[in-house]
């Protein structure tokens, strides 16, 4: 397959630049991954799209204002975006403009309240940084950081809340899983009532999420790291619901990565008797990292459906999606979202793929 197979035309003022001021207001273009067919709805349709016994997987990754302004010991303006914690206070990074930071540059942050050394220069550009504080490094970004916005989005937010899902509760992602920013509260309670299970995963997502294919051959590609979790009652509850002949719906491109990461390994241990990925023998939850790469071709173990947002042209998003629904089906309907003048990408309108 070739990276332009994967190409659509996308008009630029279809690019959301701020959300909506009612989350659960967005559309929902429906497509049926086996016939093609399109269904035009609101996101609220959710409730009678979904029914009782379909597990609906979300992750509650949150968000962390992992954007720095700050200077150099020479007093050169410097941008860091925090991507991984190697831990021992050092962080992978990507630091603008990386031509004057080379290793041993000094930083200060907020006045001096964070200070930073650059320990190594890595293959691909990006910094290892060595911070230097007082306190909890995370209640630090809360004072001085920003929320990093992807690189499409040309406006500042009024509410950095509205870049969270409502349901986040493990900070450590420097992008946010959008296709989880159309639920309230209130609507995830409604699905529940109606006997939808809600489940939960962590995947902390970085900014290689918006890393371009840069190959011609889309195999070639190779996918960034990321950290996740996932319990043994989530596995045995998603286990069950299929074997029921319940489906198993993924919010956002995140959670499947996660679910077709560990599924078919889980049921090979859980036949066996050995412990689920993602948690001990004493039930304490484990990171791992997943750099899985799906497009078509690929066989999916765990999910039957997925909410996701409108993706980028070529890229690895928009082909996962194809893996799902078929590369024509999804180019198809794209097409009808653009005609029909959908909003795209992060703050854009939801696509329920069954």
């Amino acid at each position: 397959m070739k990276k332009s197979d994967f190409y659509f035309e996308l008009p630029e003022e279809l690019i959301a630049q701020t959300p909506i001021e009612n989350r659960e207001q967005s559309r929902l273009l429906g497509l049926d991954k086996i016939t093609g067919a399109v269904t035009h709805n609101q996101f609220t349709d959710i409730l009678t799209l979904l029914k009782s016994g379909d597990c609906l997987v979300l992750n509650d990754s949150r968000v962390i204002p992992a954007r720095l302004l700050g200077v150099t010991d020479e007093g050169s303006a410097v941008e860091i975006l925090l991507l991984t914690d190697r831990g021992d206070k050092v962080w992978e990074c990507i630091v603008k403009p990386g031509k004057k930071v080379k290793t041993g540059t000094n930083l200060s942050f907020g006045n001096g309240e964070l200070t930073a050394c650059v320990t190594e220069v890595l293959e691909d550009g990006n910094r290892l940084v060595k911070f230097d504080y007082e306190g909890i490094f995370l209640e630090v970004l809360e004072r001085l950081g920003k929320t990093p916005l992807p690189p499409y989005i040309h406006e500042e937010i009024e509410d950095a809340e509205r870049y969270q899902t409502v349901y986040n509760r493990v900070p450590g992602s420097a992008a946010a899983p959008t296709a989880g920013l159309h639920f309230t509260n209130e609507l995830l309670a409604e699905l529940e009532e109606q006997g939808v299970k809600i489940l939960y995963v962590t995947l902390h997502v970085g900014l290689g999420t918006f890393r371009p294919v840069k190959v011609d051959k889309v195999e070639e590609h190779k996918m960034h790291e990321e950290k996740f979790v996932v319990s043994d009652e989530v596995l045995n509850t998603i286990k069950s619901a299929k074997e029921s002949g319940n489906r198993v719906v993924a919010v956002g491109t995140t959670s499947c990565r996660v679910l077709e990461s560990v599924y078919e390994d889980y049921l090979k241990k859980s036949v066996s008797g050995e412990c689920a990925n993602g948690v001990d023998s004493e039930g304490s939850n484990e990171y791992q990292s997943t750099d899985i790469f799906i497009y078509p071709g690929f066989e999916f173990k765990c999910i039957d459906g997925l909410i996701t947002n409108f993706h980028l042209p070529e890229s690895t998003l928009i082909m996962l999606v194809s893996a799902l629904a078929g590369r024509e089906n999804i180019l198809n309907a794209y097409e009808e979202a653009v005609k029909e003048r959908y909003r795209f990408f992060s703050f854009g309108d939801a696509m329920l793929i069954m």
